[in-house]
């Protein structure tokens, strides 16, 4: 068994440890999300943990470590009688990102289910993590339906597998812990509200504490045991205090002035619901068990309320998390109580100050950019070259129509395509393929009957056998490949029409996100074209690539269109299934390098000889109206909108597949 990287050993993230211990002392503060760039120790940490916790006493034999002390009444394994109890070290179990469905909840025998009438039952993850730590590694790029699944587990405390008519339950109560990188995409709002707390992390700036990491990482891989063993006095004391705390806080008196600051404190930041005021509870009255105390402070307020509310305050994908601490500060102050001293800057029991500040570097791209000069609002002549105009801010976004490709696929569960899936509504019944996941109990029963005298059967029973049975064909939604292309030259760089553009893709961006797409950004002006934004998960940093987005120069459409045909012919290659859709954002107008017009129809042709879905936001505005973006999507084999019929309040029916002309 590999020896874990000592908890006590990891340097710095501060922030990090508080978190973890405190749901050590008390799993009701509900789970930690940990947010950070890659390469921080989140996953060390993490793992770290559960050396710390103290052993778990279970029912000898129970597979589903039921208390002795309240043995689960509903146990598959039950019932349980009264005898002696056994113990094991606690549990860390992590959930794969690419995990199924019968992994994690368990998997029924469907055969002798039907035939035999026996519950055979095989848990799954969150059986094994029951009384302890489910872990999930990039848990923003978790499936929606093991998404689903999570939440039902976390709000019921149990799991329930139906398998058509046959069910199973059991206790699930986990504490629960991710990690993710933002770069590579958000959380669901859902999800993200269910850990009690959140913590962003990120490497250390001073060199000597980067020197400190260095050396004890590479201490640990030279000998594991022998580094471990150089922290066991430290663990142990570290272990020794949440056990003490553990039993110190149901003595923890949390006095009604804490509570006043609790709940002004959720007021003031406009958070969502009850869950962070109980949160903040939770997490205070641990901070003060965790610190020796039987009273909860002011700076134990401050402190749960750094750890509760950052990521419940968003309001929508593209606010960055944090707190404005001066404005808790304030807060807190206002509604002490003589009873409260006031709230001190760092949070106790060395268990570090106040959340990281959030990153305050310049916004998009206006740092730093020379001033626009020219009448505003007229655009860069045809020929002026790298006429580069500064960064122009978005509109606000609004509600879009909903654009989808034609077809039926198969790729990554989503919300914007129709694809077969595991989830939806039944359409028909196929064999399996592999496991059996989803029965078909009228094809079952159909194929089964005819050969039940050939097979001797004379009970009331059915005799099946494993060739009977049917996988049920569901059809649900997929996440698309959704690729702008957006015109960035001379001839869209009117104020006012480029802060409109960017408002549109803006508000496809947030809704490639409620849809769970991939999304990936190439522009085009002055003489090329340049991939902004590689496709990834992580609609935010689409979204502040667009807003640092300069204007100006020629219109080099036929390279957009070509990168554009280049970034797709690679990703489908590294996620075949993933079916794309390209929206190309411009007025249609072609200049720069010979006979461009005719450049630009060759290059989309091609998309149009292989099938991809596309639709082309016509961006011309102006009493004279050449039509250009709607003979390009002609070229494309796709459907052109303005920007007023992208609105999902304009035009009924406007947009229900963007191919149409190709189906």
């Amino acid at each position: 068994m590999t020896t874990p990287f000592p908890f006590t050993a990891v340097v710095g993230q501060d922030d990090l440890r508080l978190a973890l211990l405190l749901n050590a002392v008390s799993p009701a503060v509900g789970g930690v999300l940990v947010r950070g760039e890659k390469g921080t120790a989140k996953s060390t940490a993490v793992r770290a943990l559960s050396a710390l916790l103290p052993e778990v006493d279970v029912v000898p034999g129970c597979r589903f470590s039921c208390d002795p002390a309240k043995p689960d009444p509903a146990c598959p394994d039950g019932p349980h009688e009264a005898g002696p109890s056994g113990a094991r070290p606690s549990r860390m179990v992590e959930l794969p990102v690419g995990a199924s469905e019968d992994r994690l909840v368990g998997a029924l025998d469907i055969e002798r289910a039907l035939a035999e009438g026996v519950k055979a039952f095989e848990p799954g993850l969150l059986a094994d993590a029951h009384r302890g730590i489910l872990y999930v590694d990039e848990v923003n790029l978790l499936h929606d339906h093991l998404v689903d699944l999570l939440l039902d587990a976390a709000a019921m405390g149990a799991s329930y597998v139906e398998r058509e008519g046959v069910s199973v339950r059991h206790a699930s109560k986990f504490l629960l812990v991710g990690t993710m990188n933002p770069e590579e995409g958000e959380l669901r709002p859902q999800l993200l509200d269910r850990f009690g707390l959140t913590v962003e992390v990120a490497a250390s700036r001073e060199p000597d504490q980067r020197v400190e990491v260095v050396r004890r990482r590479l201490a640990y891989d030279d000998d594991p045991s022998g580094f471990a063993a150089r922290w066991a006095d430290e663990e142990a004391t570290v272990r020794q205090r949440i056990v003490a705390a553990r039993e110190l806080l149901p003595s923890v008196r949390l006095g009604d002035g804490a509570l006043r600051q609790i709940a002004a404190t959720c007021s003031a930041f406009e958070v969502d619901g009850m869950r962070a005021d109980i949160v903040m509870a939770r997490t205070a009255t641990a901070l003060a068990a965790w610190a020796g105390r039987t009273e909860v402070l002011a700076e134990d307020v401050r402190q749960a309320a750094l750890l509760a509310l950052p990521h419940r305050r968003r309001r929508n994908p593209f606010d960055a998390p944090g707190l404005d601490e001066d404005k808790l500060d304030q807060t807190l102050e206002e509604f002490s109580g003589d009873d409260d001293p006031d709230p001190g800057p760092d949070g106790p029991g060395g268990g570090g100050g106040g959340a990281p500040e959030p990153d305050s570097g310049p916004q998009g791209g206006d740092a730093g950019a020379r001033p626009e000069e020219g009448e505003d609002g007229q655009p860069q002549p045809s020929g002026a070259g790298s006429g580069e105009q500064s960064a122009v801010r978005a509109a606000e976004p609004f509600r879009t129509k909903v654009l989808s490709v034609p077809g039926i696929g198969e790729g990554a569960a989503g919300r914007r395509s129709r694809a077969r899936t595991e989830h939806g509504r039944t359409t028909g019944a196929r064999r399996p393929r592999g496991a059996l996941t989803k029965l078909h109990l009228a094809a079952t029963v159909q194929a089964a009957a005819p050969h039940q005298r050939a097979r001797g059967r004379s009970g009331p029973g059915l005799v099946v056998r494993r060739d009977d049975l049917r996988q049920a064909a569901r059809e649900g939604r997929e996440g698309n490949l959704v690729l702008f292309v957006v015109d960035a030259s001379g001839s869209m760089a009117a104020r006012q029409r480029m802060s409109a553009v960017k408002g549109a893709v803006l508000s496809l961006l947030l809704d490639a996100y409620q849809r769970r797409d991939k999304v990936g950004l190439v522009t085009f002006r002055g003489a090329a074209a340049e991939v902004a934004l590689p496709p990834t998960s992580s609609v935010d940093a689409a979204a502040v690539r667009l807003e640092s987005l300069p204007t100006g120069g020629r219109t080099p459409l036929a390279a957009g269109l070509l990168k554009a045909h280049d970034v797709l012919r690679v990703e489908r290659l590294r996620d075949p299934a993933r079916r794309a859709l390209v929206v190309v954002v411009t007025d249609g107008r072609a200049t720069g390098g010979p006979e461009p017009v005719a450049l630009a129809g060759r290059a989309a042709r091609l998309f149009a000889a292989e099938g991809v879905a596309s639709v082309v936001v016509d961006c011309e505005s102006g009493p004279v109206r050449l039509g250009l973006a709607g003979q390009l999507a002609g070229e494309l084999g796709g459907t052109a909108v303005t920007l007023d019929e992208l609105r999902a309040d304009s035009i009924a029916g406007l947009v229900k597949d963007v191919q149409r002309r190709a189906a």
